[in-house]
């Protein structure tokens, strides 16, 4: 992990009407960090995530995606990105050869380059004797993993994975992490959202968001330490109670 900060976010906010759905957030990530976003279903992270991803314009607040500006150089982010989404983003009536090269053409390569990362990719993934079978034929771990490896088939400089691992078995999910490992080693930014809060336990830090506020960052260890908890979901558990809105 470099000291370099690809991501930092200072009072970032959005709001719909009166509902706040992102409320003043702050926080670094740094260059090949693994970053987990944590928080229940309505916390804000996906809502997050698309004004990172320069998808959603902020209410208030700052924020630059590998020195690019969120307001003004969204279209220099979305460059530099790569986005998989818990529904992994695939074409199911393509087949895996051209889901990779409409991608890669999204993502700005050039013809020669789309070969050439094709090839590692399908060889890196075992999928030489299927590259012209149809999406929707593959069992889901190997679409997880297809969709991993076309998101980040550009090299950018951040991977935002938002429940990546969402359904699939807990095999899949181990071998899943270790594609994210091998990433982060290369020097991307993992910023990811998940519902298993043990894989929070992979992450270099949590960030734990309730009700559109962030209410905690450190490492795992370092949380589970301060909270006296043996587990990441015990965590979440507590500073999610605690933190939650009151029925009126």
């Amino acid at each position: 992990m470099s000291d370099k900060t690809v991501i930092t976010a200072k009072d970032l906010s959005k709001r719909f009407g009166d509902f706040t759905a992102v409320n003043t957030i702050s926080f670094d990530v740094r260059q090949g960090e693994i970053f987990g976003f944590l928080g229940a279903n309505g916390a804000g992270k996906t809502t997050a995530i698309k004004m990172l991803c320069g998808l959603s314009k902020p209410t208030s607040g700052e924020a630059s995606i590998a020195g690019f500006d969120i307001y003004k150089q969204t279209e220099e982010i979305k460059k530099h990105i790569g986005y998989m989404s818990q529904h992994f983003s695939l074409y199911q009536d393509l087949t895996i050869r051209e889901n990779i090269r409409f991608y890669a053409g999204i993502y700005g390569l050039k013809a020669r380059q789309i070969k050439e990362r094709s090839i590692e990719l399908i060889s890196d993934l075992g999928l030489d004797d299927y590259t012209d079978r149809f999406v929707k034929e593959l069992p889901l771990g190997w679409k997880q993993k297809l969709a991993f490896s076309i998101a980040v088939i550009h090299n950018p400089s951040i991977v935002f994975l938002d429940e990546p691992t969402s359904g699939v078995d807990p095999i899949t999910r181990r071998q899943f992490w270790g594609l994210i490992y091998e990433a982060a080693a290369k020097g991307i930014t993992i910023f990811v959202t998940t519902h298993y809060l043990e894989e929070a336990e992979y992450c270099d830090r949590v960030s734990i968001m309730v009700d559109g506020l962030m209410h905690d960052l450190d490492s795992p260890k370092a949380l589970m330490e301060k909270y006296n908890k043996p587990t990441m979901n015990d965590v979440f558990l507590q500073i999610a109670i605690r933190n939650s809105r009151k029925e009126k």
